[in-house]
C-alpha cells in the first residue's frame, strides 16, 4: 500500500510542479514577445498583422491547429482499454501505465514542438490535476469509513441503498459515494453477487445521481469553475435526474427480482440476520468536509485565493494541495479496522490516475476538431439544445465527460458571440440572459448530457473505473467493455437517455 500513496504522491507532484514551470516559461516568453512588439516602429497595419500574429502563436489554433491523423494516439489507446483486459490481460495488466502515458508523451511532444502550442497541453494538465486530486482525495477518504449492514439482500434494500448512494454523491460526489458504498452493497449481497448489480451501481451511483450538484461529479465541477452558479444545476437537473433515476431503480427492481434469488435461500438458511447498521472510522467523514470545503476555494469567485494566472484565466493550486494533503493524511491516520474490512489497496486509483493520463494527454486533437468545427459558420449554425445533448452525450461515453463539457459549453458560447473564459458571460448564459437566446436549455442539454452519458462506457467517468476494478478484487467477474455496453447501456441506459431527451430537451 505505501508504495502505492508513494508512487501516486511523486506523480501528483511531479504534474503539479510541472504545471507550475510550464506556466511561468510561457509567462516569460509572452512577456518578452510583447516587449518585442512594444519597441519595434510598425504602422498601423503592421501592428494589426502583429496582434494577430501574437494571438495566433499564443493560443495556437489558427495556423497550428493539430492535424486529423493525430487523433490515431487516442483512438489506439481506447482500443487497448477496451481489448486489452479481454485478449491479452497479462501484457496489458503490466504495462497499462507505460502505454497510456507513452500515447500522451508523443501528442504532447508534437504539441510543443512540431505545433508550437504550449496553451493546449498546460490546460489539458491543468484539468487532468484538479480531476485527479478531486478523485484521489475522495478515494482515500472514504475508503477508510467501514459501514456494515447486517440486513438480508432484497430487490427493496438494494433499491434503497442505490438510491441512498444516488442522494449522497451529490454531496461527497459520485467518486466519494462510490468508494463509501460499494464494499456495503457487494457485502449485502454476498449470497448471490452478479455483474448486473454492479452495472447498476456505476449507472445510478457513479454517474446519473451526481447531477444534481458541482460535487456531485467532474464536468459540473468544472462548469462551477468556469461561473455556473453553485445551484443552477439542483435547480434545473432535478427533473430528469428525478425520472432517470425512477426508471433505472424500476428496471433494477425486477432484474434483481427475478436473477437476484438463486441460492439465496441456501446461504439465508446458514445465517441469521440482525438488520443492523454500523460504521467504523467516522472520524473521515471530516477529512470529506475538508474536500467539499475546499472546491469553494477557487480565486476566480474568491479574492485573495493563491493562483496561478496564465492566459488571463487563474488556477487555483491550494485546492489541490488541500486536497492531496487529506489524500495523504485520511490514509495516514485511517482506523485500521475499516482500511482492513474494506480491504482497502490504491490500485483502483493508480489505474484511474495512468489510465486518464493517457485519455487526457490523447484526447486534445480529437476535442480541438470538434471544437472548431462547433465554432466555425458551419458548426454554429447547428448548434440547438438537441444537438448538444447527442454531441456532448456521444462523446462523454468515448472521451472522459469533464472537459467534453466545456469544449461544447465553449462552442455553445462561442455560437452567442460570447466567451468561456468570461465568467460574467457564462453566467449570463447559465441565466438566459443572452441575446434572445434560449441558452438556459443549451447549458441543460450539456450538463446531463455529459453526467448521463458518462456511464455509457467504463471510460466516461473516472469512478467507473474505480468501481470495475474494486468488483474483480472481490471476485466478481464483471463483463469486458464491450460487453458492458452491448450487454447493459445500450439495452438499459440509451432508452432511458433517449426518453429524456425527449421530455426535457427536443420538444421544450
Amino acid at each position: 500500500m505505501k508504495k502505492y500513496i508513494v508512487s501516486l504522491s511523486i506523480l501528483f507532484g511531479i504534474l503539479f510542479f510541472g504545471m507550475v514551470e510550464a506556466t511561468e516559461s510561457l509567462a516569460n516568453s509572452l512577456d518578452q514577445h510583447t516587449e518585442l512588439l512594444a519597441q519595434a516602429d510598425l504602422g498601423a497595419a503592421d501592428t494589426a498583422q502583429s496582434d494577430q500574429i501574437h494571438e495566433e502563436g499564443e493560443h495556437g489554433e489558427d495556423h497550428h491547429s493539430a492535424p486529423a491523423w493525430l487523433v490515431i494516439p487516442f483512438i489506439t489507446l481506447l482500443l487497448m482499454i477496451a481489448t486489452g483486459p479481454l485478449f491479452y490481460e497479462h501484457f496489458w495488466h503490466h504495462n497499462y501505465p507505460k502505454i497510456a502515458v507513452g500515447f500522451a508523451v508523443l501528442v504532447v511532444l508534437y504539441y510543443l514542438f512540431v505545433l508550437s502550442n504550449v496553451h493546449a497541453p498546460v490546460h489539458a494538465l491543468a484539468e487532468y490535476v484538479q480531476f485527479i486530486a478531486l478523485l484521489a482525495s475522495l478515494y482515500v477518504a472514504s475508503g477508510g469509513i467501514l459501514i456494515e449492514i447486517d440486513k438480508k439482500a432484497t430487490p427493496i434494500a438494494n433499491v434503497s441503498l442505490l438510491l441512498i448512494g444516488a442522494v449522497v454523491s451529490n454531496l461527497i460526489g459520485t467518486t466519494g459515494a462510490s468508494m463509501l458504498l460499494i464494499r456495503p452493497f457487494i457485502r449485502l449481497n454476498k449470497a448471490n453477487i452478479q455483474p448486473y448489480h454492479i452495472v447498476f451501481f456505476i449507472l445510478m451511483v457513479s454517474n446519473v445521481g451526481g447531477s444534481l450538484t458541482p460535487i456531485g461529479d467532474p464536468p459540473l465541477f468544472l462548469g462551477f469553475l468556469k461561473g455556473v452558479p453553485f445551484f443552477w444545476t439542483i435547480e434545473h437537473n432535478w427533473p430528469a435526474w428525478a425520472m432517470a433515476l425512477a426508471l433505472l431503480a424500476t428496471i433494477f427492481y425486477f432484474v434483481d427480482k427475478k436473477f437476484g434469488r438463486a441460492g439465496e435461500d441456501e446461504y439465508s438458511e446458514e445465517i441469521s440476520y440482525t438488520n443492523k447498521f454500523s460504521m467504523v472510522g467516522t472520524k473521515n467523514f471530516g477529512w470529506l468536509l475538508v474536500v467539499i470545503c475546499a472546491v469553494f476555494l477557487d480565486p476566480n469567485v474568491i479574492e485573495g485565493v493563491p493562483a496561478i494566472v496564465y492566459d488571463g484565466q487563474k488556477f487555483s493550486y491550494l485546492r489541490e494541495v488541500i486536497m492531496l494533503s487529506v489524500a495523504f493524511l485520511s490514509y495516514k491516520f485511517a482506523d485500521q479496522r475499516a482500511l482492513k474490512g474494506n480491504e482497502f489497496n490504491f490500485e483502483p486509483i493508480r489505474e484511474v490516475a495512468f489510465i486518464f493520463i493517457g485519455i487526457f494527454g490523447t484526447m486534445m486533437p480529437a476535442l480541438e476538431l470538434v471544437g472548431n468545427f462547433a465554432k466555425s459558420p458551419e458548426g454554429a449554425a447547428l448548434i440547438t439544445p438537441n444537438t448538444l445533448y447527442w454531441g456532448t452525450g456521444t462523446l462523454s461515453a468515448v472521451l472522459d465527460n469533464a472537459p467534453t463539457y466545456l469544449n461544447f459549453l465553449a462552442a455553445a458560447m462561442a455560437s452567442e458571440g460570447s466567451d468561456i473564459g468570461n465568467i460574467a458571460q457564462v453566467r449570463e448564459f447559465a441565466a438566459n440572459t443572452m441575446n434572445d437566446s434560449d441558452t438556459t436549455f443549451q447549458l441543460l442539454a450539456i450538463s446531463i448530457a455529459s453526467v448521463f452519458f458518462g456511464a455509457m462506457t467504463y471510460i466516461g467517468n473516472g469512478p467507473n473505473f474505480m468501481v470495475k476494478s474494486i468488483a474483480e478484487q472481490n471476485g466478481i467477474k464483471m463483463p469486458s467493455f464491450f460487453g458492458y455496453i452491448i450487454r447493459f447501456t445500450i439495452p438499459i441506459l440509451l432508452p432511458i437517455l433517449f426518453l429524456v431527451w425527449l421530455v426535457f430537451i427536443a420538444f421544450v
